[in-house]
């Protein structure tokens, strides 16, 4: 059974005629099958979802995000890679069912996987926790991502979970400081690692995984520092502001693309991933492969450079510096007025005095 977000019941009709189209034998008078007009409904949805996704507004988008039907993480795994061996625990705490890890072939070279899993059906989603990791899921992967970058082995990372989990028992075990570890580690790895917003990408939870040397986004994912909702709980009071919300954080693929967030963006096929899933995959499959590719002859040092100044680059727009390729720092670039204005506050008590002079004298040669 489909299931049709609200801005689609146009195209549920639709789909149901065509249901019925494809089945003349339980309607009373039909032997046989209409082929013309059921190319002419197929073309009038395809119309209809060109035209409804084509002006999604980002709280619309957002729900495409969150799609029952959309593919996931598992899917990928199963569907991209070959020999996948999937790897547990964190050797300090136990394990977590939100993500999948493990080392696989992809184009028969090894391949380090992670895939933050929602699951599929109710019981599967509380299983594992509606794709929220905890403290022993992040510490699994950075086990994993050091052993990877021991052998050399290149990481992909699928992006999709709301955030990660915020309860008592995994503030006791050390969220925060699993969650800044799993960033550090990310940033200091010697091999490639991309990462693929295939979903949500919320907050902390999704930013452990994704500081990586590409992150890349399906069209109609999102990547946020919080839930919409949650952002018009604590801005308006009023968790109803979802769209004013959605907006204001510019969560959507295209807007963080223009701000340099994020570094591709993959187009999903019309009506979003979950209606075409052979097809994303392969656009995903030809999206590793092209970024692998760019960093098979960079040195481990080089690899570490662009991570750092792809991050240090974000941001530095009006008024930050945006002076060429290499960033050592965070520093503000200063303008002229800056400069005069900095040079005064070193030297105030001096050209106080020289002021005060100044006026003496003028004052001395008036009266005179």
């Amino acid at each position: 059974m489909k299931n049709y977000l609200s801005f689609e019941n146009e195209v549920k009709e639709l789909e149901a005629e065509l249901d019925t189209l494809k089945d003349p034998y339980n309607n009373a008078g039909i032997s046989e099958v209409n082929t013309a007009e059921i190319t002419s409904f197929e073309n009038k949805i395809n119309s209809k979802l060109e035209k409804i996704y084509s002006k999604l507004n980002p709280w619309e988008t957002t729900q495409v995000a969150r799609h029952e039907d959309r593919p996931k993480a598992k899917y990928f795994i199963e569907n991209l890679f070959e020999d996948f061996i999937s790897l547990s625990g964190d050797r300090f705490y136990g394990e977590d069912k939100s993500v999948i890890a493990g080392f696989a072939k992809f184009n028969g070279k090894s391949i380090l996987v992670i895939g933050q899993e929602k699951g599929e059906n109710l019981e599967e989603r509380l299983d594992r926790n509606f794709g929220m990791m905890r403290p022993e899921g992040y510490r699994k992967s950075i086990r994993l991502m050091e052993l990877a970058n021991k052998f050399n082995i290149p990481i992909i990372t699928f992006i999709d979970t709301p955030g990660a989990y915020p309860g008592v028992g995994a503030e006791e075990r050390g969220q925060a400081e699993a969650i800044a570890r799993s960033i550090q580690s990310c940033i200091q790895l010697k091999v490639p690692n991309i990462s693929i917003i295939i979903g949500e990408g919320g907050s902390g939870g999704a930013i452990a995984l994704a500081s990586a040397s590409k992150v890349i986004m399906l069209e109609n994912a999102i990547y946020s520092v919080i839930s919409p909702e949650g952002c018009a709980t604590i801005l308006w009071r009023d968790p109803k502001k979802t769209l004013e919300a959605a907006k204001a954080m510019k969560l959507t693929s295209k807007e963080l693309f223009d701000l340099n967030i994020v570094d591709e963006i993959i187009k999903e096929p019309i009506g979003g991933a979950h209606r075409d899933k052979q097809k994303i995959l392969e656009s995903i499959r030809v999206s590793i492969q092209k970024n692998l590719i760019d960093f098979q002859n960079l040195t481990p040092e080089e690899i570490i450079s662009q991570r750092k100044n792809k991050f240090l680059k974000i941001g530095r727009g009006g008024g930050f510096s945006s002076t060429e390729d290499t960033y050592s720092g965070l520093s503000l670039k200063k303008n002229n007025l800056s400069k005069i204005l900095e040079k005064f506050s070193k030297n105030k008590k001096i050209i106080f005095f020289s002021l005060l002079l100044a006026i003496s004298i003028f004052f001395i040669a008036y009266l005179l």
